[in-house]
């Protein structure tokens, strides 16, 4: 059983790890339309600024990210926060940004002709968006989304770069402590079941929204 006792400290961790995967979600899917609202925006500078923004968090790495998060704000402003608090911040940033990508391209491949329709129909631009455009939106934008929280899952594990004790890391502990290779292969199978659990979630989504073809 000796061997065995690295599963309880790991269940612990894997919890901090749906902790991370929640609260990410809970911000960044919100967080993601209004960036991708300023991303198609008239207005020249809005959208320029929200398509660098885009650029510099797409185009760097999500442990870069992590690292500024943190250690930034000490750097600039003489002011910490909790490796726990910046670690959902860097991840909701991050994931929103993919998000509000996501958002662009389901809104963006609504032929305008339904948006004509819907005026002569005597819809407001509120009714148009809400009722007709979204429902068809949120079908296409499922299955990329469904890919971009399995990705997320796995992410989770880049949050010990600033000292986050979550499933990974503390499989790493036990291997180094036990010299073994099961922590990690055990850790493994904890990824592979959230995200089995993640897929049919989405399998299931889909499923609901096939009345939108």
């Amino acid at each position: 059983m000796k061997n065995l006792s690295f599963i309880i400290p790991m269940l612990q961790s894997s919890v901090v790890s749906l902790e991370v995967f929640f609260l990410t979600l809970l911000f960044a899917i919100p967080l993601g339309m209004p960036v991708a609202m300023a991303r198609m925006s008239k207005f020249k500078v809005l959208s320029a600024t929200a398509n660098v923004f885009l650029l510099v968090i797409r185009g760097t790495p999500l442990m870069l990210q992590l690292i500024v998060f943190y250690f930034g704000p000490y750097y600039l402003f003489n002011f910490s926060w909790n490796r726990f608090t910046a670690a959902i911040i860097a991840l909701s940033v991050n994931y929103a940004c993919y998000f509000a990508e996501i958002y662009r391209g389901g809104i963006q491949s609504i032929p305008k002709g339904q948006y004509e329709a819907a005026k002569v129909l005597g819809y407001t631009k509120k009714q148009t968006f809400f009722k007709i455009i979204l429902p068809q939106v949120v079908k296409r934008i499922v299955p990329p989304m469904g890919n971009e929280v399995i990705t997320l899952v796995k992410d989770t594990a880049l949050v010990s770069v600033i000292g986050v004790v979550e499933l990974l890391r503390t499989a790493q502990t036990h291997s180094s402590r036990l010299f073994s290779t099961v922590p990690i292969f055990v850790a493994g199978i904890f990824y592979f079941f959230m995200n089995w659990c993640v897929s049919a979630a989405f399998a299931f989504i889909e499923k609901k929204l096939d009345y939108y073809k």
